[in-house]
């Protein structure tokens, strides 16, 4: 008979060994044929110099891309592809995830191999690499714990070789004080008995992590303006002292019933290293309208009055700069656009992102839809694209901005990232959207800054 643990040891170098067989294909990228996008300066302080690197089609399929960037220069990049998802008793995306990773700077990517019938890690709930060089990543999906009240369930996983191998996933524990994980769809009108876990997870100096949650305390049942099923959303901060094994609610970052479409939600943190206040937290969120701020002195215990935050004169109501090419376009239903339904006619700012490099520059990314949801078929108009910004004074302000795509079909989804080498980054977006038969891909390319 063979002992218990040696069966564990040949099951697990088994699944290794076939999962490196599963990963031997490796995609080469190419510059994109047709049609590469130059970047326009929008804005400028006259005090970067920009050289972008072509765009290569980096995840074929893909759309909404995450992203992490290893010590090694390891990328590590995630999208949602249009095939079903395994059957699951937990939630998971109505789309499949795809992982794929670099190890020479984005020219080629492996596909990691899901386990058989496991769905995996969802990406966008945040990964970050630690000191000790232990990457920690959780998947986006808190969901009741098992009956008790103001507890949440959520998925760690973990590598320590620079995710050639990855542990997971293991049930980890969120404190949740007054927390309501239920009475809500997603924007989909689909059941979401869940909160979400948000882009990035931060290691502080005490080797304590924090990242942002969002989703609903008792008492939030104001409904989002074009979905009333959906209820309009909170950011939470939540600490763990654990690495990543039990967290516990520290503050609302922001609540407001009356902002935005949405509520606040899709939330990124940045905590600034350099500067005045090298304990400085900095949180942008999507409202479904234009982009909020809020700042933490004091690690996330207390948190600024959330203020809206226009990037470059985009202001997504300013419905007079777009209204009269609209008039004749319709949507999928073949209806005009209706004038006198808000809703319809203005645009918004979505999905966040936000670093510090190194060197203190603080880059943010983020797409711009005009009009909201008539982008989807006429995405004409210039505003509607990816972006990113520069600030040289830790989030005072924004000097320099630069639209990346302008009047194409995207999600308008981004994520970015520094690479080892200094002031140089790795962008990443998607062209297309969820039509069937149309074009969708994640796009990828470097970026060099001079200053």
């Amino acid at each position: 008979m063979i002992a218990a643990s040696r069966r564990l040891t040949i099951v697990v170098l088994f699944y290794l060994a076939s999962a490196a067989r599963a990963a031997e294909t490796v995609a080469v990228t190419a510059p994109l044929e047709k049609t590469q996008h130059i970047p326009e300066t929008i804005l400028s302080d006259n005090t970067l110099r920009l050289s972008f690197g072509e765009e290569r089609v980096i995840l074929p399929r893909g759309l909404q891309p995450s992203l992490l960037c290893t010590r090694n220069g390891t990328l590590i990049l995630q999208a949602q592809v249009p095939d079903k998802p395994f059957p699951a008793k937990r939630i998971a995306y109505p789309w499949a995830m795809r992982t794929q990773v670099s190890r020479d700077g984005g020219l080629t990517w492996t596909t990691i191999p899901l386990k058989p019938g496991e769905n995996g890690l969802n990406m966008e709930g945040g990964a970050t690499q630690l000191r000790d060089g232990t990457i920690v990543a959780l998947d986006t999906y808190i969901t009741p714990g098992g009956g008790k009240p103001d507890i949440g369930t959520g998925q760690l996983y973990t590598s320590t070789d620079d995710w050639r191998t990855l542990r997971g996933p293991a049930d980890v524990t969120f404190d949740m004080p007054g927390a309501k994980f239920d009475g809500s769809t997603d924007d989909g009108g689909r059941p979401h008995l869940a909160m979400r876990a948000h882009r990035r997870i931060l290691e502080l100096p005490s080797g304590d992590l924090l990242t942002t949650i969002y989703g609903w305390l008792e008492g939030d049942h104001a409904p989002a303006t074009y979905t009333p099923t959906m209820m309009k959303s909170r950011v939470l901060l939540v600490r763990s002292s654990d690495r990543g094994q039990h967290w516990k609610l520290i503050s609302t970052v922001a609540v407001d019933p009356a902002v935005g479409t949405e509520g606040f939600g899709e939330a990124v943190l940045c905590r600034t290293n350099k500067g005045p206040n090298p304990k400085a937290l900095i949180c942008f969120m999507r409202t479904g309208r234009n982009m909020y701020q809020a700042t933490s002195e004091d690690e996330g215990v207390t948190w600024s009055p959330p203020r809206e935050l226009i990037f470059a004169g985009l202001d997504v109501n300013r419905t007079d700069l777009w209204i009269d090419r609209l008039r004749t376009f319709k949507d999928f239903h073949g209806k005009l656009l209706n004038e006198n339904n808000l809703d319809e006619v203005r645009g918004s700012v979505v999905d966040p992102d936000l670093i510090e490099l190194r060197g203190g520059l603080l880059v943010a990314a983020f797409g711009v839809r005009v009009p909201q949801k008539l982008c989807w078929q006429h995405p004409e108009f210039p505003w509607n694209g990816n972006y990113l910004a520069f600030s040289r004074d830790h989030g005072k302000t924004w000097g320099s901005v630069v639209r990346i795509t302008s009047g194409v079909l995207t999600t308008h989804y981004m994520a970015v990232e520094e690479m080892p080498a200094d002031n140089t980054l790795f962008v990443t977006y998607d062209l297309g959207g969820w039509s069937k038969g149309m074009r969708r891909d994640v796009i990828g390319r470097t970026l060099k800054i001079d200053q």
